[in-house]
């Protein structure tokens, strides 16, 4: 799906009317509850510029963690709504909820220059349910529609599928466009050699991702926790590294239908193992056919990095997600900036990169990488389902442009 086939934001009508939009305010917060990480709001302020420039009113509605459908005070986006203000520099108006008669009285007394900002959807199970009267509530706040969330464009959730069955025109925001024009040069006709780089914990969350991949990429380089399992697979012990047993038999059939269809599937040669993941804890690099029987695998060693390295440079195309180890402790964490390094130097010999969000693109700012690749991407599930040629609920549910 390109965005070429969505109407945007540069097709509505703006001046007076009121711009529901979905946006992604799910921010880190510390401990007092102050924002760690302002991207994801700054993100969508060329989508708030403009509404509020051409003299129309948005209301933006997000979630922010999981609440699983209660009212959690310290999960309230009032943290956000100060914010946003201060970036914006124009008023804020932060609701006691978002849906009721006080929010609509709200909203229908919202001044030009004015935006409102939606209590968390998420305080109400109806959310994630998708549940049409939630959806309705929502939709009569707003004259128009714009989902700039691609974050959550993946989840069927009321406020980025239902709110569009009772309110058109809907729209992709500007970050909704630029992702989706972004991904869809790597999924419709991708240059090659193709790399697909993925790691984190679990292969269970990613299973039909690699599946998907194995019929459109050149490589697959497996790091993170998940590639124990696939070492499992072909027979290694892996001492007490993360292993998803019940994934195993799973594991061994994607790496032969790999090898039937022709895609290189590189896993770790070596790693760094310690007996327990900790800051401070004492480590060593050892090859994977040597993990000692109380040792856990927390990082990809410096061979495997080279190799890995070697095929992401002499790739035309490569798309990462998820770190190499557990890259929060700085001991464990060479590997997936050696990763992030080599994504850099392959940019630099003009390759496409994407870096598909979450943790990777943690990993990118932590290492100061950022602006140094080509595309890092606000959503880290719903970048991978797309690149895979999985649809995406939040943008399919989008207007068409060739509709009247």
């Amino acid at each position: 799906m390109s965005a070429v086939s969505k109407i945007s934001i540069n097709d509505l009508n703006l001046k007076g009317k009121r711009i529901l939009v979905r946006v992604d305010f799910n921010v880190p917060l510390d401990e007092r509850g102050c924002i760690t990480d302002d991207r994801r709001i700054q993100a969508a302020l060329p989508t708030i510029r403009k509404i509020l420039t051409e003299s129309g009113r948005p209301i933006l509605m997000s979630h922010l963690g999981r609440p699983k459908g209660q009212v959690r005070p310290e999960l309230s986006l009032r943290p956000v709504a100060r914010r946003l203000e201060k970036l914006l520099g124009t008023p804020v108006t932060m609701a006691g909820d978002c849906i009721g008669t006080e929010v609509a009285d709200l909203v229908a007394a919202q001044r030009g220059g004015q935006t409102v900002l939606l209590e968390n959807l998420r305080f109400h199970p109806e959310e994630t349910e998708n549940d049409a009267a939630f959806s309705k509530h929502l939709a009569s706040l707003g004259d128009a529609y714009v989902n700039d969330a691609f974050g959550t464009a993946h989840r069927a959730h009321a406020s980025t599928v239902g709110v569009t069955r009772y309110l058109q025109p809907a729209a992709a925001g500007y970050l909704m466009k630029k992702e989706l024009d972004i991904l869809s040069q790597a999924l419709k006709d991708p240059s090659r050699p193709y790399v697909a780089v993925l790691g984190g914990a679990k292969v269970s969350g990613k299973i039909e991702i690699i599946e998907s991949f194995l019929g459109r990429v050149d490589a697959l380089l497996i790091g993170g926790g998940m590639a124990f399992t696939f070492l499992r697979a072909r027979g290694l012990e892996v001492g007490n590294s993360l292993v998803e047993k019940d994934r195993v038999p799973l594991a061994d059939t994607i790496l032969k239908r790999a090898a039937a269809g022709g895609v290189e599937v590189l896993l770790p040669v070596d790693c760094r193992v310690a007996e327990v993941i900790e800051q401070g804890a004492s480590s060593h690099i050892v090859p994977v056919d040597g993990i000692p029987g109380n040792g856990i695998g927390v990082d990809i060693g410096p061979e495997t990095w080279r190799r890995f390295a070697d095929r992401i440079e002499a790739a035309q195309t490569v798309v990462w997600n998820g770190p190499m180890g557990v890259f929060e402790i700085d001991a464990f964490a060479a590997g997936t900036y050696h990763i992030a390094e080599a994504l850099v130097r392959a940019t630099d010999a003009g390759a496409l990169t994407i870096v598909g969000g979450g943790d990777s693109a943690a990993a990118m700012a932590r290492g100061g990488y950022q602006g140094r690749v080509g595309h890092i991407s606000t959503g880290g599930g719903a970048s991978l389902e797309f690149l895979a040629g999985k649809d995406l609920p939040g943008v399919e549910a989008l207007t068409e442009r060739n509709k009247p």
